[in-house]
């Protein structure tokens, strides 16, 4: 939550057509056609995996939706999601390489990849057409491994996501065109608003989500919460002006967000209810304080995955890089490196949420 704020060192298809098209990328996807087909991402980076042996999660789940208070698969069967963010691309993008996401999708077992794009910190605004090339560059790849994407509209500061109204309609109807007819993706359209009411994060969400329903309306949306995505309670309030104020728009979840150093009983009780009545997705969390860093605390993290777990919550861990905070998997120098696989290259936080991603 409230970290990273400084720098570290065309026409929509019919429905029948929608379907045949991502029902053609799920069969191409399980055979490791695109994955052979695609771009390396980076030049001199590990080759591609060859086509896998098993089901990708991408290929034996599919097209995902909302049904009642779960992320469920084209079957209709509740699933959770649980993988890795990556950092800030305008910071980190030399983490996110052929071999780092062969390891991610081969060695750690992840279903989904975060791919966060943020808005301001040198990011989106500085170069609109440069990020949005980046990130689509980044979730083609996972998607070649069979792994999920969000779209992580990475807005921070300013915490009042209308602030970026414009640059946010721009981005996601690009976004949309391009992946309308990929079951692969899920859209976040504001990381962690904050100093800002629900309501005002609500008018937003029900302009952002209009546009993208124009070019994609299968796909799931995910929709940030009020103080740092926290249902609230990070600015005095609770999951009840979600509950009684709902985003006006279906196939949606809610998101939160916790550090388990910083963050106790208020808000893991507050995931625990606010789960009981709205759908769920904790896209961001560490072990670490909320500013990413500081030690470890696994116990109460444990708690948190256990809940998780228990109501079927999907989620992506912060984060997938080398910065040098303990929050970052990886220990400082890896990303310059081409060694991926196994604990050797990971700090404490990173050996023990590899583990968790396995089982």
């Amino acid at each position: 939550m409230y970290q990273r704020t400084t720098s570290p060192t065309e026409s929509v298809p019919t429905d029948g057509r929608r379907r045949f098209t991502r029902k053609a990328l799920l069969a191409a996807s399980a055979l490791g056609v695109v994955t052979a087909l695609l771009a390396p991402v980076r030049a001199g980076a590990a080759p591609a995996p060859a086509a896998p042996t098993a089901a990708t999660p991408l290929a034996a789940n599919g097209q995902l939706s909302v049904c009642g208070r779960q992320l469920c698969n084209a079957s209709g069967q509740a699933i959770a999601l649980n993988g890795m963010s990556t950092h800030g691309t305008q910071w980190y993008a030399q983490c996110v390489t052929d071999g780092s996401l062969n390891a991610l999708a081969t060695d750690w077992r992840a279903d989904v990849l975060r791919v966060s794009t943020y808005v301001q910190e040198g990011g989106y605004e500085t170069d609109p057409a440069g990020f949005t090339a980046r990130a689509q560059k980044f979730i083609d790849a996972a998607h070649a491994r069979g792994m999920y994407a969000v779209i992580d509209w990475h807005m921070l500061t300013p915490g009042d996501p209308n602030a970026n109204l414009a640059r946010a309609k721009t981005f996601f109807t690009a976004m949309a065109k391009k992946y309308k007819d990929h079951p692969g993706v899920l859209y976040e359209i504001a990381n962690e608003p904050s100093g800002v009411s629900w309501s005002a994060i609500k008018s937003y969400s029900e302009q952002i989500i209009p546009v993208i329903r124009a070019q994609d309306p299968d796909a799931v949306v995910l929709v940030g919460t009020r103080a740092w995505s926290s249902f609230g309670v990070s600015e005095g309030s609770n999951e009840s002006e979600v509950v009684n104020n709902p985003v006006r728009a279906s196939n949606i979840m809610y998101t939160f967000h916790f550090y388990a150093a910083s963050h106790r009983e208020e808000y893991l009780n507050t995931l625990d209810r606010a789960s009981d009545k709205l759908p769920v997705f904790v896209t961001e969390f560490g072990t670490q304080n909320y500013a990413g860093e500081g030690a470890n605390d696994f116990t109460m993290s444990q708690r948190y995955l256990d809940l998780m777990k228990r109501k079927k919550i999907s989620w992506t861990n912060w984060n997938y890089s080398d910065d040098h905070r303990s929050g970052a998997v990886f220990k400082t120098g890896t990303c310059n490196g081409s060694n991926w696989t196994g604990t050797g290259v990971l700090k404490e936080a990173g050996v023990w949420i590899r583990e968790r991603i396995r089982q």
